[in-house]
This record gives C-alpha cells, structure tokens and sequence, in this order.
C-alpha cells in the first residue's frame, strides 16, 4: 500500500494548485483523477484561452450561504499572486474587459505551467484513477482510499473534485457523496452562470444581441444579453442566474443609457415625423424593435400621446420575465450551492468535525462571478488547504 502526506482528490485547477502549495513544502503528494488527462474544464474555458483570473476578484464577487467564507483565502492569495506565477512561465496574456485576464495563445498554456510547477514540486499524478472508498483509519489518525489503482494511505486527504457542470468534462457528484459519508451539510446545488429558458417563443430573435442591464430582486449587472432559440444568454443574463430562483422575475432594460420617454418627447416636440421604428432602429438592432413594437404599433412620432410613449418607454426599459428554468449543468459553467462552509475552516479548508479532510474549489459553497472570478477561487482556495495540509 502506498503511503502519501497528502492525496488530493480532483485534478482540476484547485486540485493541481492545492498539491503545487503542499509539494513546495516537502509533503508527498499524489492527486486522483478519474479522467484520462487532466485539466479538461480549463481547455475549454474562456473560449479556449483560459479566463485565468480577474485583477479585481474580493469578496463582493461570490455568492456563499456565508459571504465572509471566501475573505481569508482570497487576500492570502490574490490576483496578482497568481499573475506572477504565469508570468514567470512566459505565458503571454491580455486583459479583455472588466479585469479578465486571458492567454494571448491557449488555455494550453495554463495547463502545462500547472503540470510543469506538479512536476517540479514532486507530486505524483495519476490519471484514471476510479475512487471506491475513502474511510478514516480506525484510530482516527488518517484515511485508507481504495482506488482502481490499488489501496493507498493518506495522513491528510483534500477534496477537489467540483461541481455538476459541464458533464462532458467528468463532472460528477463525488465530492459531495464523500462530505455527506463524513456528515458535513449541504448547501442546495443549483446551475449558475447558465442560460435562461423562456415559455414564450422569441426563436425569430435567435442571434440577437444588445446591451442592457438585467436585474433580480436587489441585484443587477450591465453587460450585453443575447437572444437563443431557446432563450437567453450572454454575460449579463449569466451573471444574473446565479441569483435567480425559479419563479423569480427578470427585469430587463434594452436601453439603459436612455430616457426614451424624454427621448421621444423631445423628437415629437422637434416635430419629427419618422415612424417610432426608425428611431429606435437607431438605438437597437431592427429585428428586436420590429418584435417589440409588434404589439404596441409602429406610427410617427409625432402622432404618440403621453399614453403610448410611456407604453413604449415601459416596454423597453422594463421588460420583466419569469423564466421557465435554465439550460441545466450541461450549459451551466458553474454550481451553486455545495458543502456548507459552517462545516469547514475559512483558513484551511478543513473539515471542523473529520481533521485532516479538507474541501476546496467548486465542491465548497462559493460561486464567483463571470470573468474569471471562479478559477481565483480554486488557486485561493488550493492555495489555503495546500499550505495547512
């Protein structure tokens, strides 16, 4: 039976970057992974370049049923951390938008920097690898795994296995089968960062696309939405799924840099005599004003009463739908919800009730934001568990 310090479960990016932390500090480590090649939800993430951080990742940018969770992992390991790191392998990158960083050439190169740093701090690897049992050793002191590979020991085991999204890449529900064996709790999984479904059909929209600013409840984020067969996506509808509950409604504002009711106001008054379709065709892509007018009427402006233009305002800056759901785990590029972080120290990860079991990355009760937001979690959160384990 081989015996390690540390095995961690999951060769994800918090996986690899917990056993990186742990072997720089001279623990033998060997990480499990049931896929045939490692790092497959990093391949295909950010379009294939890796959003690998966000330069303004804190806590604001994560959802937890304890929004504290993640403040210790975070400012222990930040942004600028990890830009080292990959700046110190050469690994060319932008930034797009919003402080998401991005590979000038491949998420590849995220990958083989993740495998080269394995490489130099010893760590074993070892891919499919089947997970059969994890058990504490009677006594109390360590775990015994029994593995398609063979029985091993392990005096500290992490948990890195993720959440249900993205099925082709292997996602499974392991890391929580193995927190409820040990009687952590759990926290509700749901999609996150996923498209929206909708009853009514707007098919004829598919491909369509413009800036709006969309909001639940209390929270709100400005980017651009698009228009599918099936729905609704783009930035800003992802964002805002993370904090949708079925049945919520979605408020939707297609023009919010505009007053169109003072907009309209002033080009009637002006005189203007073009239909209302061509002004707005100014503003938004035509496809989408002819839907929106369809039911309201396309006449000049200067025949609009008070009455029609708040209509047509109400219309486009206050577009409220419920969705019928969201397009599941197969199109969600995260989980919500998780093993409850009241169960886990903010500091190590580690399970408060099963010492040396510790929890990290997407399997936790921590969801971050489009952008890049998410992977600064997993080196945080790896991070945090590599150097205690």
């Amino acid at each position: 039976m081989r015996t390690y310090d540390v095995v961690v479960v999951g060769g994800g990016a918090a996986g690899l970057f917990c056993a990186i932390t742990a072997g720089k500090r001279e623990r033998s480590v060997a990480v499990l992974d049931h896929a045939d090649k490692l790092g497959k939800k990093i391949l295909i993430s950010g379009g294939g370049r890796c959003n690998f951080t966000n330069r303004d990742a804190g806590p604001a940018n994560y959802l937890s049923s304890n929004p504290h969770f993640c403040k210790s992992a975070l400012a222990r390991y930040t942004p600028e951390d990890f830009i080292a790191l990959v700046e110190s392998h050469g690994i060319a990158y932008h930034e797009k938008k919003l402080g998401q960083l991005f590979c000038d050439d491949s998420a590849k190169r995220i990958v083989e920097m993740l495998l080269a740093e394995c490489t130099a701090a010893g760590v074993e690897i070892r891919c499919g690898c089947r997970i059969e049992r994890v058990e504490r050793v009677e006594g109390g002191t360590g775990f015994r795994i029994s593995s398609s590979s063979g029985e091993i020991a392990a005096a500290k085991v992490v948990i890195a296995t993720g959440g249900l999204s993205v099925p082709p890449t292997g996602a499974t529900d392991f890391g929580y089968r193995i927190a409820r064996q040990f009687g952590l709790k759990m926290v509700a999984t749901e999609p996150a960062l996923v498209p929206f479904t909708l009853r009514d059909g707007f098919a004829e929209l598919s491909g369509v696309s413009a800036d709006a600013q969309v909001t639940v409840g209390a929270t709100a984020f400005r980017e651009s939405i698009l228009f599918t067969h099936v729905g609704l996506s783009g930035p800003a509808i992802l964002q805002i799924s993370s904090y949708w509950h079925h049945g919520d409604a979605v408020v939707i504002d297609l023009l919010p840099e505009r007053d169109l009711r003072a907009d309209i106001g002033a080009a009637k008054a002006s005189g203007a005599k073009m239909l209302t379709s061509t002004f707005l065709g100014d503003l938004l892509p035509r496809r989408l004003v002819a839907h929106w007018l369809s039911p309201l009427g396309d006449r000049p402006l200067n025949q609009l009463g008070a009455p029609e233009i708040a209509s047509i305002a109400d219309a486009f800056h206050a577009w409220t739908v419920i969705p019928a759901g969201t397009e599941g785990y197969r199109k969600a590029e995260v989980t919500r919800g998780g093993v409850d972080t009241t169960g886990l120290s903010s500091q190590t990860m580690e399970a408060r009730a099963v010492s040396g079991l510790h929890f990290i990355g997407e399997v936790v009760d921590v969801t971050g934001w489009l952008g890049g937001y998410n992977f600064q979690w997993a080196w945080a959160s790896g991070h945090a568990a590599g150097t205690a384990v």
